[in-house]
């Protein structure tokens, strides 16, 4: 049995406990910095903070035990999902180096002589499941497992998760700040507000489920002349055809969604854009400034410079870039690491938003985020847009139907569908957009959920 008592750290956790038992499931959620990933890295021993309590996984102490004990527990015992999966894998190695063969074919990775930076984002938490399992652990923690994943990519890993874990009859921890996921995967719910243990009933988990439910759709604008025109752009990355003869026109004050599958060139697409990357055919044409938040907030911050420094290296000045921090909840100036995954993805937000360009793009900028920080970005983007362009990737549809709406639907490097949200979500054209529509349906909002959601 995994035993947590007491479990304390200055100033951050305050006075945690729980149990899980081979078996059982235990989901913990909570808002962005509430303690949550703090809380698994202590059972895994794998933080330098100072703690205090208890943490026992069959019987081995974990809080002041030497080095050596707490390995024997680390993926023997307990193996662990860590939220970001590109800083989790080395990229020097080839993912076949790290774990089994066999293992990869059973989460449905056949690609071993890849690199983590040749695989989506999807494939590569497969592979980190993978690792977590590769020395058959009695108790499996996941931190945010689906965190930056499409809604069909999403099923595939909890189905996953669900299936691997009946199998080997494990106990399972998973943080989580979807509700509806948490739901889902997990019989016991640990809710943790400001490091503490809050009620099911409190006003607090109340707020919670009000901020989980779809709002409404986006309304459409009066637009202007084109500022992003691609005509027919190809792009190949190593093995795969990541844009497929893609032509697009963006105009002045557009909201678009891009919405797709891992690995279907959203990603690709908006880098295209931004410059990042050179097309072998077709071109690009961009008229204004441009700034964009990256998928992955840990690796787009310079890890030796405080987060105000970073918003002020976007062209602002000190008292710009406070006031962005502040309207995203950031009001300590400290170095990355010692801020949270969904903490990190806001400081991003507010470097790319500071200076107010007038084409923002966005490339899964709210997956790291819990429901109600969401909205609070949500509306950040919203103020900080105005009148200008918004090209807006993300795996939500909920999401994306509530502040985009226009999408394109991409699918193995092509747009498939284009077109005013709302119609294609009454009506889909293509099978793929009917599958994605059907994905965010039954994972996300339940079947109790689908026809209002659609209504």
């Amino acid at each position: 049995m995994i035993r947590v008592e007491d479990l304390s750290i200055p100033g951050l956790l305050h006075g945690i406990s729980f149990k899980v038992a081979p078996g059982e499931r235990l989901g913990i959620i909570g808002e962005s910095g509430s303690g949550k990933s703090l809380t698994a890295l202590s059972i895994m021993g794998l933080t330098d903070l100072p703690v205090s309590g208890s943490i026992t996984v069959d019987g081995v102490q974990m809080i002041g035990s030497p080095d050596r004990v707490q390995r024997k527990v680390r993926g023997a015992k307990v193996g662990m999902v860590f939220q970001e999966p590109m800083t989790a894998l080395d990229p020097l190695k080839k993912i076949g180096s790290l774990v089994p063969h066999e293992l990869l074919e059973d989460v449905g990775v056949a690609r071993p002589d890849a690199y983590p930076h040749q695989l989506s984002g999807g494939q590569r938490q497969r592979v980190l499941i993978a690792l977590a399992l590769s020395q058959n652990p009695d108790y499996l923690i996941c931190d945010e497992p689906t965190t930056a994943l499409d809604t069909t990519v999403q099923r595939q890993i909890l189905d996953l998760i669900d299936r691997l874990v009946d199998e080997r009859g494990m106990g399972l921890i998973f943080i989580s700040h979807d509700l509806a996921v948490v739901d889902r995967m997990t019989e016991q719910l640990l809710i943790l507000k400001d490091g503490r243990e809050v009620s099911s009933h409190s006003e607090y988990a109340q707020q919670l489920e009000r901020a989980s439910r779809p709002g409404p759709p986006a309304a459409l604008t009066v637009l202007g002349e084109p500022v992003v025109t691609l005509d027919g752009v190809s792009l190949r990355r190593g093995a795969t055809q990541a844009l497929d003869n893609v032509s697009l026109t963006v105009r002045h004050g557009e909201r678009l969604g891009i919405v797709g599958g891992s690995g279907s060139g959203k990603t690709s697409l908006l880098h295209t854009i931004a410059g990042l990357l050179t097309p072998d055919s077709g071109t690009v044409t961009v008229g204004g400034t441009m700034q964009m938040v990256f998928q992955d907030p840990y690796s787009s911050l310079d890890p030796r410079m405080d987060v105000l420094r970073s918003v002020m290296e976007g062209g602002v000045d000190k008292q710009r870039a406070s006031e962005t921090l502040a309207e995203v909840g950031i009001t300590d100036n400290r170095l990355p690491k010692a801020f949270s995954g969904g903490q990190r993805q806001r400081i991003s937000i507010a470097r790319a938003a500071a200076s107010r360009p007038s084409i923002l793009l966005a490339d899964e900028p709210v997956s790291a985020l819990d429901v109600s920080v969401r909205e609070q970005v949500l509306a950040l983007l919203d103020a900080t847009v105005g009148p200008n362009t918004l090209i807006f990737v993300s795996h939500d549809l909920a999401v994306v139907r509530e502040i985009c709406p226009r999408i394109a639907v991409m699918h193995q490097g092509r747009i498939v569908e284009h077109g005013e949200t709302e119609a294609i979500w009454r009506d889909p054209q293509h099978e793929y957009s009917q599958q994605l529509l059907d994905s965010v349906l039954d994972s996300v909002l339940g079947d109790e959920g689908s026809s209002e959601f659609i209504e």
